[in-house]
C-alpha cells in the first residue's frame, strides 16, 4: 500500500551483495582494502567524499566533547586500551577501523538507576581535519535514562559508539547530526542488549555534506526489544546514508525499524540499507523494518534496500517495506480545499511526515529545536 504517494522501491544496478552475517570485522585498518565504489559497502559514494577518514592516521577529538554530570550518571575518559573498549562491537569497514585505532581515549557514560533528566553530550567540531572519536555508553541493570548526542559545528569525524544495556535496562538514545555544510560524519553504532532490555535508538541527520550512520543492534539475552528510528532531510549536494542492522541472536526478542526521509534539490541523495538477521537460536522473533522517502524536487535520488536473513522458521513474524515517491495529490487537494495555498500545503505534508518519528524521541527540547531546523530547510522561516 502506498503512503504519501510513494511507489515501490528499486534496488538499482546490480552489484554482488555480501551476506550481512559474513562481513569481516577487525580493529586494524590494514585488514580492509582501499575503499572503492565497486565494493558493496561503498557503492553509493566516492572515496573523495570521505575527506580522508579512510587514512591510516587521523587526528582525535577530545576538547570538542562537552557534557554535564548529574545524579545517577558517571562520565569520564578511559584509555582505549581498557578491556571495556571493543567489548560490544568490532569495526566492519575501513573508516570504522581507522577511527578505532586513532582514538587513544574513550568517553565512558555510565548510567545507574532511574535518571529523570536527559543526559546531554555535545560534540562541537572546529575544523575540517579528519579526526576520530570513541564513545562507550553503559546502562546498568534495571537503569532507565534518555541520552542525547548532539553534533554541530565544522568537522570531518570518524566515530565508533558502543552501547551496552544490561539486564532490564531501558535506554532512549537520540543522535542529532546538524553539522555545517562542509562537514563529514561517518559513525558506527554497536548496541548489545541483555535479558529484557529495551533500547530506543533514533538518528536525526540534517546538516553536513556527507552523513553516514551504521547502527547495529545485537540481542544477547531473551525478551529484549529495540525500536530503531531515523529522520533525515537532504538538500542539494547532500549525501545521507543510513545502514541499520538488527542481529536477532537470542529468542523471543522484538525489533521495529522505521526510517523516513525527505529530499529537495539537485543531487540530493539518500541511501537506506536495512538488514535483519534471524539466527537459528532466535525462535519467537518478531521483526519489521520500514523505509519511506519523499522526493520533493527533480534531481533528487533515494536508494532503499531492505534485506532479511532468516535461519529459523519458528518466529512470530518478519517483514519489511520500502517506498520512495512524490506527494499524495489527495492530501494536497484536501488541504487546499480548506484554504491553504499549494506551497504551504506541501510544507505541512512534509512536516507531518517527519515529525511523527521525531516526536518518538520524547525529548521536548529536541523536538522543538529540530522542528525549527526542518522549517528552515523547507523555507518556512
Amino acid at each position: 500500500m502506498s503512503q504519501h504517494g510513494l511507489s515501490e522501491h528499486s534496488h538499482g544496478s546490480f552489484v554482488p551483495l555480501q551476506i550481512r552475517s559474513e562481513r569481516p570485522k577487525s580493529t586494524s585498518v590494514s585488514d580492509f582494502p582501499a575503499i572503492d565504489s565497486r565494493q558493496d559497502l561503498w557503492r553509493y559514494l566516492g572515496v573523495e567524499q570521505l575527506k580522508g577518514l579512510d587514512n591510516d592516521v587521523l587526528g582525535e577529538y577530545s576538547k570538542e566533547v562537552t557534557f554535564e554530570t548529574q545524579n545517577g550518571v558517571e562520565i569520564s575518559w578511559l584509555e582505549s586500551t581498557d578491556p571495556l573498549v571493543g567489548s560490544v562491537g568490532t569495526p566492519e569497514d575501513r573508516v570504522a577501523a581507522a577511527a578505532y585505532t586513532n582514538a587513544s581515549k574513550t568517553l565512558l557514560v555510565k548510567i545507574n538507576g532511574d535518571v529523570s533528566e536527559p543526559i546531554r553530550v555535545r560534540i562541537s567540531g572546529e575544523n575540517l581535519s579528519p579526526s576520530a572519536l570513541h564513545l562507550f555508553i553503559q546502562a546498568q541493570a534495571q537503569s532507565k535514562a534518555s541520552l542525547v548526542l548532539d553534533y554541530q559545528g565544522r568537522g570531518v569525524l570518524g566515530e565508533n559508539v558502543e552501547i551496552e544495556l544490561m539486564d532490564g535496562a531501558a535506554l532512549n538514545i537520540t543522535t542529532v547530526q546538524n553539522w555545517e555544510a562542509e562537514s563529514v560524519h561517518v559513525s558506527a553504532h554497536f548496541a548489545k542488549l541483555g535479558r529484557d532490555a529495551m533500547l530506543k535508538h533514533t538518528v536525526v541527520a540534517l546538516g553536513g555534506s556527507l552523513l553516514r550512520v551504521t547502527p547495529i543492534t545485537t540481542f544477547s539475552g531473551p525478551g529484549s526489544e529495540v525500536e530503531m528510528n531515523g529522520v533525515y532531510f537532504a538538500n542539494s549536494d547532500q549525501h545521507i546514508e543510513m545502514r541499520p542492522f538488527v542481529d536477532h541472536a537470542a529468542p523471543n526478542c522484538k525489533s521495529r525499524v522505521t526510517y523516513k526521509g525527505a529530499l529537495s534539490g539537485d543531487r540530493a541523495h539518500t541511501v537506506w540499507i536495512g538488514d535483519v538477521l534471524i539466527r537459528v537460536v532466535a525462535e519467537g522473533t518478531d521483526t519489521y523494518e520500514l523505509n519511506r522517502n519523499l522526493l520533493l524536487t527533480d534531481g533528487a535520488r533515494a536508494d532503499s534496500v531492505p534485506n532479511l536473513e532468516i535461519e529459523t522458521g519458528e518466529i512470530i513474524g518478519a517483514g519489511h517495506a520500502s517506498a520512495s515517491g512524490r506527494f499524495d495529490d489527495e492530501q494536497l487537494f484536501y488541504l487546499q480545499a480548506r484554504g491553504i495555498d499549494e506551497a504551504s500545503a506541501r510544507k505541512l505534508v512534509v512536516m507531518g511526515f517527519l515529525l511523527e518519528l521525531l516526536q518518538r524521541t520524547e525529548v521536548t527540547e529536541i523536538v522543538e529545536s529540530l522542528t525549527e531546523v526542518l522549517q528552515d530547510k523547507l523555507g518556512q522561516k
